[in-house]
């Protein structure tokens, strides 16, 4: 196991045992539980089947460190969602595509504008959409729900092999990298996990010291009372 492997495994650890009371966002949903991990021939079979190569770090999260589970808002997806494009609404009939390259290297944010209102034709809305948003998201797999329609994507066709996008095309927030755990440039997949990690941790040590500082607040005498 690589080095930095091992700190996430630490981290983890370290976060499991801060947090006992489920106070960050989302962790009322994971609970800091990893799924077991995946065996290389799962994996191989997979990249046989649908004839790609998964990006290494994020490989060997899944043999080595769990299939899912703690993670990024309400946490990591199980490997066997990835192919879902909605991961709020799981439709057989919605699976992405990962023989296709992923179509973008830049953000990209365009408005669907429909020939029908889809109260009078709610198929050919459905269907004009479908159409409209096909290509968008090829080459990917969908890794995290983040909420509110949201989803973190993993490319793993195309030029941005190997890094974390953001679907946010139901908010009309379009296509982009994702820099909501706040990293300024293109993240791959263990960075933006550790830095998940990173964040989490900083968060829950500022809650602790805010509360002993409250207690401590709590315990002073009055002003009136200190002479």
């Amino acid at each position: 196991m690589n080095e930095q492997l091992k700190r996430i495994k630490s981290k983890i650890e370290q976060l499991r045992q801060l947090d006992k009371n489920l106070t960050l966002f989302g962790s009322n949903t994971h609970k800091y539980c990893l799924n077991p991990t995946l065996s290389e021939d799962t994996i191989l079979n997979f990249e046989t089947t649908h004839n790609i190569t998964l990006p290494n770090d994020y490989k060997e999260f899944l043999t080595k460190i769990g299939n899912g589970g703690i993670g990024p808002a309400y946490g990591l997806e199980k490997f066997e969602n990835a192919l879902f494009d909605d991961l709020d609404y799981k439709r057989p009939n919605s699976l992405l595509n990962l023989r296709v390259p992923f179509p973008h290297t830049k953000p990209w944010n365009e408005e669907f504008i429909p020939t029908v209102n889809m109260a009078d034709d709610e198929e050919e809305f459905e269907r004009q959409y479908s159409d409209f948003s096909r290509d968008l998201m090829n080459g990917v797999l969908s890794i995290c729900n983040f909420g509110c329609g949201i989803s973190i994507k993993l490319v793993i066709n195309g030029l941005e092999y190997g890094n974390i996008w953001t679907d946010d095309r139901a908010n009309e927030g379009g296509i982009y990298p994702s820099y909501e755990l706040g990293n300024k440039e293109k993240i791959t997949f263990l960075n933006w996990y550790e830095l998940w990690l990173d964040n989490s941790l900083n968060k829950i040590k500022e809650k602790f010291e805010n509360k002993q500082i409250e207690i401590k607040n709590t315990n002073q005498k009055p002003w009136w009372k200190i002479w």
